[in-house]
């Protein structure tokens, strides 16, 4: 096992990842830039290295500087968290030139699972369903448009190297089609260097459901059932929840084989995500594969009993799954609301300043709270404008949501407007207390 952890992160997964180290014993080193001097993750870790400026391209994305922050205080390992170099093979490739181990994916298996196409080409490969859509990187627009038509609108237009929504537009009807071609290359060039796109077929009140998967170096892998995550916002995610509230369970294990089976296909380690698209009918398609930890995560910890960071320090240490299939249940409902400094009523416009005043909900059997805020916290626009991820578990989805309506109203919050409000009007919602809902 590890003595020493680096932590390639900011924010509450930099506190989370401290948190399940220091339960193993393991010590760890926080990264941070000018601007999180005094936050949160640097305070709770056993060391700390400043790595740059403000601006995340000049520190908390420094190749150089978190390597340097590496052979300075003799980490062996490095967590990448989700989000900055978490899916970047360049970089997994340097550390494991440098001798250091990536508590994560190989470089081979992000370059795989990263390119959507190769993705699909891969499930298809295995007969898992893909979304209808074009053979490869759509090169033109001429192109773009002979495939669409063929397919039929409406249609998006993907980045092959995308996520979290970026480079990925919507065409309703050809007069869309130049406009959301150009932007999603546009969007994809500035946010991940690399300007491919390709096209699928938008299919109609769709759901978003992800399978979550953990894999060793010993050849075994599992499945932890499912997050529902079609409750989104310009693509994304905004609350998730485990179980899906549409999945059966015949559904659920013939989604879950399938994930598992493209997990043994690829040799792949860690934890990673398969992301479906499920019809109204529950018929399923691929549609990619997330190679880090997910922002949701907790809600599929609290439904499982298992400690997803945990497993994945033990599989990168070279340690067997302690797991099997069979020792995997579902326990209870969990559901996770993102807490943003945005303001709902004026179109979730971003919100900067001092929190002056932070006290979020007491913590116990049945609310988490993630967070790397405290009062007195600056919300800059470096960085994501996240507050915190309020996680409530209850024996069924109803004692979920009334756990969650309580929780949101004990929020204390001055000095930054939030998105409180939106949460608090989701969980009275009709469609969303029925489940009847989609992306």
């Amino acid at each position: 096992m590890f003595d020493k952890i680096l932590i390639a992160n900011r924010g509450e997964i930099a506190l989370r990842v401290v948190r399940a180290a220091r339960e193993m014993g393991i010590a760890t080193v926080a990264v941070h830039s000018t601007a999180d001097a005094d936050a949160m993750h640097v305070r709770m870790a056993d060391e700390s290295v400043c790595i740059g400026p403000p601006s995340s391209t000049d520190s908390y994305l420094s190749v150089p500087a978190i390597i340097a922050a590496c052979e300075i205080t003799g980490a062996e390992a490095i967590h990448p968290g989700y989000g900055f170099l978490s899916e970047n093979a360049n970089f997994v490739q340097i550390v494991e030139d440098h001798g250091i181990k990536f508590i994560g994916p190989t470089a081979e298996h992000i370059n795989l699972m990263g390119d959507k196409i190769t993705a699909k080409e891969t499930m298809k490969n295995l007969g898992v369903p893909c979304v209808p859509g074009s053979d490869g990187g759509v090169p033109t627009l001429a192109e773009a448009h002979r495939v669409s038509d063929e397919m039929g609108f409406p249609v998006i237009v993907k980045a092959t190297a995308g996520g979290g929504g970026r480079g990925m537009k919507l065409a309703r009807t050809k007069t869309d089609l130049d406009l959301a071609f150009q932007s999603a290359r546009s969007e994809s060039k500035a946010a991940f260097g690399n300007d491919e796109v390709y096209i699928e077929k938008y299919l109609t009140l769709p759901r978003h459901i992800e399978i979550q998967v953990m894999a060793d170096s010993h050849g075994n892998v599992v499945y932890l059932n499912e997050r529902e995550c079609s409750l989104q916002r310009r693509h994304q995610k905004v609350i998730e929840e485990a179980p899906s509230p549409f999945l059966d369970e015949k559904t659920r294990k013939k989604m879950g084989e399938q994930a598992v089976a493209l997990a043994r296909a690829v040799d792949y380690e860690s934890a990673g995500t398969v992301e479906f698209i499920v019809d109204p009918q529950r018929n399923f398609y691929f549609l990619e594969m997330n190679t880090r930890l997910q922002v949701e995560h907790p809600v599929t910890e609290m439904t499982t009993g298992v400690d997803l960071v945990e497993l994945m320090i033990r599989v990168a240490a070279g340690e067997k799954l302690p797991i099997a299939q069979k020792d995997v249940g579902i326990n209870g409902w969990a559901i996770e609301s993102r807490v943003y400094a945005e303001d709902p009523f004026r179109n979730f416009l971003p919100s900067t300043g001092r929190l002056v005043r932070y006290q979020p909900p007491l913590e116990d059997a049945h609310v988490r709270v993630d967070t790397g805020v405290f009062p007195g916290y600056e919300i800059t626009p470096f960085y994501d404008s996240m507050i915190s991820k309020l996680i409530c578990y209850g024996e069924t989805r109803g004692e979920a949501v009334l756990r969650m309506r309580r929780a949101l109203e004990e929020y204390r919050l001055m000095g930054v407007k939030t998105n409180i409000p939106f949460h608090q009007h989701m969980m009275d919602s009709h469609r969303f207390l029925t489940g009847n809902f989609h992306t």
